[in-house]
């Protein structure tokens, strides 16, 4: 299941792991490479060596060494996707998905889905050869790259704007319901919901588990991807409003508000490896084989982590 058999357990008990920071002394620092980004650098979604990132009227491209192009929409929002050589990203003024190709930074497709999130914290994610996307009325629209059309819309509880896509399912988190609902794309029906910790954020789906971050209870729980039930919670901070979680390489990675920019997760331990920078408000977070991108939107800034690898145990 991904977690050892002693941090599970059955009925509503909650598995709480704390880890502590490690000591500069221990590792080597992680090295940052801050860019000054103008506006409001928020989501993410990387693009080979490259990241988007949504900004104030525009989405943007950039590499460690600058920015490399720009697109202009109403109000980009929400995290984004990358599938079928494009960008997709929600807009949240005119309540569409946009399609933006990838080798010429041109929007080429506007899918009139609707959106579900009044302030923009949402999911757009792919699998299943679809795109997905928190739509109106309690749904979740399902488009397909072939046409540039809905082809399905499946109800979900009120709610649900956060998406994760992984283990050959959708997965979505209720804040009103403070569920997770796991969709089988072959149903486009809700298959499974399970009761989750106070004020259910964003989630990723990998390293043997769905992985939601309980930001009233400033909590990440895994949710294994077989039953569909609740596994093991970890304790980060008091709260974690309103970070961002991703998942690769071995680890969970939580972009965090109080303490820290993020901190690293052993998934099989369900122990924290590392608490790495300052805290810099909210913003989000990406893995990359190569290191991590994170986002600052107060400090107006997007930030490279080389080196992350030398800060875990």
């Amino acid at each position: 299941m991904g977690c050892g058999k002693s941090l599970l357990m059955t009925g509503s008990a909650m598995i709480t792991a704390m880890g502590a920071a490690l000591s500069s002394a221990a590792v080597a620092a992680p090295i940052e490479q801050a860019l000054a980004v103008p506006g409001f650098a928020d989501f993410l979604a990387v693009d080979g060596d490259a990241v988007w990132v949504t900004n104030v009227g525009r989405v943007e491209r950039w590499s460690r060494a600058g920015k490399l192009a720009e697109v202009v929409l109403s109000k980009p929002c929400g995290t984004m996707a990358i599938a079928a050589g494009s960008l997709w990203v929600a807009d949240c003024k005119d309540r569409t998905l946009n399609r933006i190709d990838l080798a010429s930074a041109k929007r080429v497709a506007v899918v009139r889905t609707g959106l579900g999130s009044p302030d923009g914290e949402l999911n757009v994610v792919s699998g299943a050869g679809s795109v997905w996307v928190s739509s109106a009325r309690n749904r979740i629209a399902r488009v397909d790259p072939g046409t540039n059309r809905v082809i399905a819309s499946v109800k979900v509880a009120p709610g649900s704007y956060t998406l994760a896509f992984g283990f050959d399912a959708v997965w979505a988190v209720s804040l009103v319901g403070e569920t997770i609902q796991k969709i089988d794309p072959n149903s486009n029906r809700v298959s499974r919901t399970t009761k989750l910790g106070r004020q259910p954020g964003f989630l990723a789906a990998g390293e043997g588990g769905v992985w939601v971050q309980e930001q009233g209870d400033g909590t990440v729980a895994r949710i294994d991807p077989g039953t569909g039930q609740v596994s093991g919670r970890i304790k980060i901070d008091p709260t974690l409003k309103y970070g961002d979680i991703d998942t690769g390489g071995g680890r969970v990675w939580l972009r965090t508000t109080v303490g820290q920019t993020f901190v690293v997760i052993d998934p099989a331990t369900m122990s924290i490896e590392a608490r790495i920078g300052k805290a810099s408000g909210s913003g989000a977070l990406r893995y990359t084989p190569a290191g991590i991108w994170t986002s600052a939107h107060d400090l107006h800034s997007l930030s490279w982590w080389s080196d992350v690898t030398s800060a875990r145990k």
